[in-house]
């Protein structure tokens, strides 16, 4: 079976991105077009993003987790560390973030090293979780073959048991990543294809270099 999607074309046409409109920081740039995304109403998760690894088998590998949190140091999402990502994180720990908006003709690609947070920062997080999700992270070997969906169910039944009455906490399995990036790529829809990409390239601990790249 086959079908031709040579056809599909949007022409972009909604918003600029110019030089002069950049901020030195590109996290305040990031900032503003994340309250952007978030005000409106064509964005349903602005928080979703897709993480790229490379696993230990030397393949790339991209999946969805939500941003929970971004500061003048980079961005933070939690997962289970023997998952895949996890592993392939310890492995080589240079990842990749992407966000699309594609009602707002916009997505920003973050390159950057990936470094686990400190725990009591991780304990945090997870005590504001709902109790389902934290039962949830004691419940699921992330990543691993499971026999059934039963056999998921009834470990969490399980933890459900063992905590009854407890405090729900952390596994030590479980928490946090900061991701400090190294370049924040900004694309922005236009016309005809040619599209705004402003970069910055960080150049030391303080500074960045912004450029334009050819669409």
């Amino acid at each position: 079976m086959s079908k031709d999607l040579s056809n599909y074309r949007k022409s972009y046409e909604k918003q600029e991105l110019l030089e002069s409109n950049c901020p030195k920081n590109p996290m305040d740039l990031f900032k503003t077009w994340f309250r952007n995304a978030d005000d409106s109403k064509t964005v349903e998760e602005t928080n979703a993003m897709s993480i790229s690894t490379i696993g230990k088998d030397g393949f790339p590998k991209n999946r969805i987790v939500l941003l929970k949190k971004f500061t003048s140091e980079g961005f933070i999402f939690y997962t289970n560390y023997n998952s895949e990502k996890g592993l392939a994180i310890a492995e080589n720990n240079h990842i990749c973030l992407s966000f699309f908006w594609p009602g707002l003709e916009q997505q920003i690609i973050i390159k950057g090293k990936a470094e686990k947070q400190i725990e009591n920062l991780s304990d945090g997080y997870f005590e504001s979780r709902p109790d389902g999700s934290k039962l949830g992270a004691w419940a699921s070997n992330q990543s691993t073959v499971v026999s059934s969906r039963e056999a998921l169910e009834d470990s969490l039944t399980s933890f459900i048991s063992a905590f009854h009455g407890k405090e729900i906490t952390r596994p030590k399995h479980w928490g946090g990543y900061l991701v400090k990036p190294i370049s924040i790529e900004f694309w922005q829809g236009r016309p005809n294809r040619l599209h705004d990409r402003i970069r910055y390239l960080l150049e030391d601990d303080f500074s960045w270099k912004i450029e334009r790249l050819a669409p």
